[in-house]
């Protein structure tokens, strides 16, 4: 079984190095992440400690899946600081190890960014992805909306531009107070 939990800026910096590995494996299997192959540990790894001051400002959270092999799986919130939009926060890097997919732990890790993002006052969720990823399929069958396509948007690793599906969730009614 995974344990999920949200990781501090130390703990975020202990965890990089499977971070990293993880973040090696979605790339090395086509996960349009922001990232172009050849992709290597070194270089996962810097981008993962330079999200260290972004956590110990509250302004990312980070939680790690792992099981008896190391981490399986991640998902970040990102909290908008602009003042008109502090009632919104963005699900982004949502990744599942190779070898853990087909568990669940996918939509079992973007529950829990959702439930924090509601406790924490935002009632709106926004993200995006590779028009017909599996990540898709996930965020239509978790309730989210999509509002657009944009094509050529983002390249996938191998550096061609592919369509980047908008999506929406409402958490009005999930928020505390409402």
């Amino acid at each position: 079984m995974d344990a999920i939990a949200p990781l501090s800026a130390g703990q975020l910096a202990g965890a990089a190095p499977g971070l990293a590995a993880l973040l090696v494996d979605a790339v090395a299997g086509g996960a349009s992440l922001g990232f172009l192959a050849p992709f290597g540990q070194e270089e996962a790894l810097r981008w993962w400690l330079g999200r260290g001051t972004a956590v110990a400002e509250g302004r990312l959270t980070v939680w790690a899946a792992r099981d008896a092999e190391g981490v399986t799986g991640t998902v970040s919130l990102f909290r908008e600081e602009k003042a008109n939009g502090r009632h919104r926060a963005e699900v982004v890097k949502l990744m599942v190890h190779r070898r853990a997919r087909g568990r669940g732990l996918g939509r079992t890790l973007l529950g829990a960014a959702e439930r924090a993002a509601a406790a924490g006052g935002a009632t709106l969720l926004l993200l995006d992805t590779e028009t017909g990823s599996p990540a898709e399929h996930l965020y239509r069958s978790a309730g989210w909306t999509s509002y657009g396509v944009v094509p050529g948007h983002a390249t996938d690793p191998a550096g061609v531009p592919r369509p980047t599906t908008f999506f929406f969730k409402s958490l009005a009614d999930a928020a505390p107070g409402a």
